[in-house]
């Protein structure tokens, strides 16, 4: 479970709430059915022309991953690959094939058996390279979706205020109902900013960022498996591969 995106979410949301539950309007004069359905229905209908069906039917696992992404140890990462180069290193590629059930990560796990199997280096990181963009591209087209949906949602919260505006002043026989109308009218804008400012966009900018940090676990495996191949000594390949950490995490004589 991720904390931070759960407790953004519910700070954002409780603030909201609390801000209306604190003014002199009722709680029921921001809620509106017909305006709600305009702002998320609009704004689905047109990310939908914007992407494949396939990719749309694709959002709740898009959105879970939000608040259940699972964030890798990158210091274990490297850990696991320094000992697999030690054992390179001492008792040659060969060996480490009987080390495979031990690694967990598919992606460690492809380097690893193409190494053993005796491929060569610049097919080795070819192959890896494009699985590495071919994971992007996957991630950029969730991030996309929400993006999408989020500029679409001020959008189609402003048509909506506009029909109602324009509904509103259509009939002014009733003087007294034009600050009603005026209200339901601006309460689709209300919905679009929220939507977009609460939800869709920030989702977005977590999911960039999940997309930025597995990458760089991607990266440290392809550098790490091509020190492998390479036969490089194993604290080379170390201090390689600890430059992709944050100073204070670095092993303490490094870091010094």
């Amino acid at each position: 479970m991720d904390i931070s995106s759960v407790v953004g979410l519910l700070l954002a949301v409780g603030l909201v709430v609390g801000s209306i539950a604190s003014g002199s309007a009722p709680f029921s004069a921001f809620i509106d059915v017909p305006s709600f359905l305009v702002v998320i229905g609009g704004a689905f209908a047109a990310a939908l022309i914007c992407f494949p069906l396939k990719t749309m039917l694709g959002m709740p696992m898009v959105v879970k991953k939000v608040f259940l992404n699972k964030a890798g140890d990158t210091t274990q990462l490297i850990e696991q690959l320094v000992s697999l180069a030690e054992t390179a290193r001492r008792d040659g590629l060969l060996a480490l094939e009987s080390r495979m059930e031990e690694v967990e990560n598919d992606f460690v796990r492809l380097g690893v058996q193409m190494a053993v199997d005796g491929t060569r280096p610049e097919v080795i990181e070819d192959i890896m390279r494009t699985e590495m963009d071919a994971i992007a591209t996957r991630h950029r087209d969730g991030k996309s979706i929400m993006d999408q949906v989020g500029r679409f949602a001020p959008a189609y919260g402003m048509i909506g205020t506009l029909m109602g505006l324009i509904m509103m002043l259509s009939d002014m026989s009733d003087p007294s109902g034009i600050g009603a109308g005026m209200a339901v009218a601006l309460i689709t804008t209300l919905y679009g900013a929220i939507l977009a400012n609460v939800f869709f966009m920030p989702f977005a900018e977590k999911l960039g960022f999940i997309n930025k940090q597995e990458l760089i676990g991607l990266e440290i495996v392809v550098r790490g498996i091509m020190a492998i191949q390479s036969g490089e000594n194993p604290r080379v390949v170390e201090q390689k591969l600890n430059t992709f950490l944050p100073p204070k995490l670095r092993p303490t004589e490094e870091a010094a």
